[in-house]
C-alpha cells in the first residue's frame, strides 16, 4: 500500500529521540537578497550530515527479528550509505553496501567506519544496485533501498512534518529531487496539513528524470555535476507517483546557479552545503519571481562536500561576483613593467594575490611577455576600477571567467 500521511506521523514517532529533531531558521540576510521570507531546515546537523538517517531509521527498525538477525544490504554512493551503516550499527544489524568503483575513499572509510560491509562494484550505482540484488538473494537479506521503499519515503517525510509544526506559516516548501524519496514523503505531510502548501522540486541540469517524466519525455540523463547527491538516473516509481499528484512542479536549475547558491549559503547565512543541499537556494535565485514575497521553507539536505571542492567553488564565487579577478596582461619585456602593473593595482587598491610570468613561449614576438594574475578587490566596482587603472596604460588587459 502507498506511503501516506499517517505513515509519516508514525514514522515520526518510531524515529523519535533516535535522530535529531534538526532546527527550522530563519536566514534574515538570505531573505533581504531573495525578495522571500525564508526559513531553512538544517539536516547537515545529523550525525552523518544529511537527512538519510530519516528514511534508514524508520526503515531499520521496521524489520522483524529474523530479518535483523540476517542483516541488510543497500545501493549508495554516500548519505544513504552511512546513514544506513550508522544505525545498523547501532541497533546491531549487519549490513553490507555496495559502492560503484568510482566511489571517493573518503565516503567509502566513512561509511567502512560506521561499522558496514562495503562492496565495490560497477561502475555506476545502477550497476552497483544489480549486484546488491544479487547477494540479497544469495545471503537472505533485506534491502534498504535509497528511495523507492514506502518506510524510507515516510522516514523522509519526517522532515516536512517538523518544518510545517515548527513554523505553521510556511506557504512555501523548496525541496531537492533526486530519488524522490524526501520531496515525496514532505508532500504527504504537506497536504495533511491542507493549507494550499506549494511543494515545489528542484533537479539539477543533466539529471532531470522527474521533469522528463512529468512533460511524457523520455529519460535521459548525464554529465558530471557538483550535485551529485540528486543526480539519479531515474525518480523511483513509489516517490514519482506522489510526485506527479502532489508536487506543484519541478524546477531545473544550472551548475552555476548550485554554486551560486553555495556561495551565498556559506557568506550570507553561515551554512556549508553540499551540491545537492545547496539546490532549493539555487532554485530561489533561478526563479525569484516563483518565491517573491512567501514564506519558503527550504530543506538544507546535506553538507558532506569535500573541502577541496569548497573551497574552489568559493573562489570561482568571488570570480563571478567580480571581488577577484583572473587577468591575462600582454606586456613588452623590458625592465620595469612588472613593477609598472604592480604599481597600477596597487594604485588603485587592488591586491594581488597570484602572479605568472610567461617570456618564453606567450608570444610570436620574442620582445613580448605575458602575464596571469589573480587579483583581489572589494567589490564588482572596484574591480571594474582596477581593471580600468591597467587598460589606460599601455597594456592589452584580458579578464578571464571563473573556469577558463
Amino acid at each position: 500500500m502507498p506511503a501516506t500521511a499517517a505513515d509519516v506521523a508514525a514514522a515520526s514517532a518510531r524515529i523519535a529521540g533516535q535522530v535529531l529533531r534538526t532546527p527550522l531558521v530563519p536566514a534574515h540576510a538570505m531573505s533581504r537578497r531573495l525578495g522571500a521570507e525564508l526559513f531553512i531546515k538544517l539536516e547537515t546537523l545529523h550525525r552523518t550530515g544529511s537527512f538519510k538517517e530519516r528514511g534508514a531509521l524508520n526503515r531499520l527498525l521496521a524489520l522483524s527479528e529474523d530479518e535483523r538477525a540476517r542483516g541488510v544490504i543497500t545501493m549508495s554512493a554516500g548519505n544513504h550509505a552511512q546513514a544506513v551503516a550508522y544505525h545498523a550499527a547501532r541497533l546491531g544489524i549487519a549490513a553490507t553496501v555496495v559502492m560503484p568503483r568510482f566511489t571517493p575513499n573518503a565516503k567509502v572509510a566513512r561509511t567502512a567506519a560506521h561499522g558496514a560491509s562495503v562492496v565495490l562494484e560497477g561502475e555506476t550505482l545502477g550497476d552497483s544496485g544489480t549486484h546488491a540484488r544479487t547477494l540479497a538473494a544469495e545471503r537472505g537479506l533485506t534491502i534498504i533501498h535509497p528511495y523507492d521503499d514506502d518506510l524510507v519515503i515516510a522516514g523522509q517525510g519526517t522532515a516536512g512534518l517538523e518544518m510545517l509544526e515548527d513554523e505553521p506559516g510556511l506557504d512555501s516548501l523548496v525541496i531537492p529531487v533526486g530519488g524522490g524519496g524526501l520531496i515525496a514523503g514532505c508532500a504527504l505531510a504537506a497536504h495533511a496539513a491542507n493549507r494550499g502548501i506549494r511543494v515545489i522540486g528542484v533537479e539539477v541540469e543533466g539529471w532531470t528524470s522527474a521533469a522528463q517524466r512529468l512533460a511524457g519525455e523520455p529519460v535521459r540523463t548525464r554529465g558530471a555535476t557538483i550535485a551529485e547527491g540528486i543526480a539519479v538516473n531515474d525518480v523511483g516509481e513509489r516517490p514519482f507517483a506522489i510526485i506527479r499528484e502532489q508536487v506543484a512542479e519541478v524546477l531545473v536549475v544550472s551548475e552555476a546557479m548550485i554554486e551560486k547558491a553555495i556561495v551565498l549559503l556559506a557568506e550570507e547565512a553561515k551554512l556549508v552545503a553540499e551540491g545537492a543541499g545547496a539546490a532549493g537556494i539555487a532554485a530561489m535565485l533561478a526563479y525569484p519571481e516563483r518565491f517573491a514575497g512567501r514564506r519558503v521553507g527550504a530543506i538544507l539536505c546535506g553538507g558532506n562536500i569535500d573541502t577541496r571542492i569548497l573551497a574552489n567553488v568559493l573562489l570561482r564565487g568571488l570570480v563571478r561576483d567580480g571581488r577577484m579577478l583572473r587577468l591575462a596582461v600582454d606586456i613588452a619585456d623590458r625592465p620595469g613593467v612588472l613593477a609598472e602593473v604592480a604599481g597600477r593595482i596597487a594604485q588603485a587598491g587592488g591586491n594581488i594575490i597570484e602572479v605568472t610570468h610567461q617570456r618564453l613561449f606567450a608570444s610570436e614576438s620574442v620582445k613580448a611577455a605575458a602575464l596571469d594574475l589573480i587579483v583581489e578587490a572589494r567589490d564588482a566596482a572596484h574591480g571594474q576600477a582596477i581593471l580600468d587603472a591597467l587598460s589606460g596604460a599601455a597594456f592589452v588587459v584580458k579578464r578571464l571567467p571563473p573556469g577558463g
